[in-house]
């Protein structure tokens, strides 16, 4: 399971259970980390084709 979909998992449960303030910061480094990884990835496959 990727790093960022369990950051998300724990957030929403911790959103859920009241925990907002830990919740809300979980969630955004949840997002940031699988925005990153997808540029990282673009990146990554872009340079591989060019040879």
């Amino acid at each position: 399971m990727p790093t960022w979909l369990l950051i998300l998992i724990v957030g929403i449960i911790l959103l859920v259970l009241g925990f907002t303030g830990v919740a809300e910061i979980l969630i955004w480094i949840g997002i940031a980390v699988l925005v990153v990884s997808l540029i990282l990835a673009l990146l990554g496959r872009g340079k591989s084709t060019r040879v």
